[in-house]
This record gives C-alpha cells, sequence and structure tokens, in this order.
C-alpha cells in the first residue's frame, strides 16, 4: 500500500499548469480529509520539478509557503496564467 506522502505527490503531480488545489483538496484526494496540515509539510519536503508542489494554496485565497520561497511561487503561477 501507498504511504500517504506517496498519495499526496501522486495527487499533486496531476495539477494541471494553470489551475490549483488547496491543501485540504489534495488531502482529501490522497484519501486524509482532515491531513491538509500533513500535505503542507510534506509538500515542504519535494524538490522533485515533476510534482509542481507551486500548485497547492491555501482556502483562504492565499498563495502560502513555498520551499524554493513565497515570492517565486506567485510569480510561477503568474507565468502559468493562475490569476
Amino acid at each position: 500500500m501507498n504511504s500517504f506522502s506517496e498519495k499526496v505527490f501522486a495527487v499533486v503531480a496531476k495539477i494541471p499548469k494553470g489551475k490549483t488545489l488547496t491543501y485540504k483538496e489534495v488531502a482529501e484526494k490522497a484519501g486524509q480529509p482532515k491531513a491538509y496540515r500533513a500535505v503542507g509539510n510534506i509538500l515542504n519536503t519535494n524538490y522533485n520539478p515533476k510534482i509542481p508542489c507551486h500548485r497547492v494554496v491555501r482556502s483562504d485565497g492565499k498563495t502560502g509557503g513555498w520551499n524554493r520561497g513565497a515570492e517565486q511561487k506567485v510569480k510561477i503561477l503568474r507565468k502559468e496564467g493562475v490569476s
């Protein structure tokens, strides 16, 4: 069976360019709806460019953090067409 981390990475890997999911939505799709904080902690360890964790945002509409810097996250999202 896949670990929760593997499930999170699999969900995030499928987020298309120009789209986002919230941490809560990722947790739900990975099978643990209340584990949205864990999703953030898991994604903070990701440095695989094939897993676009910059496309995961907060439920309140803010972008949230990113292990390569929040400002960089915003720049990449805008470049991809996310407003």
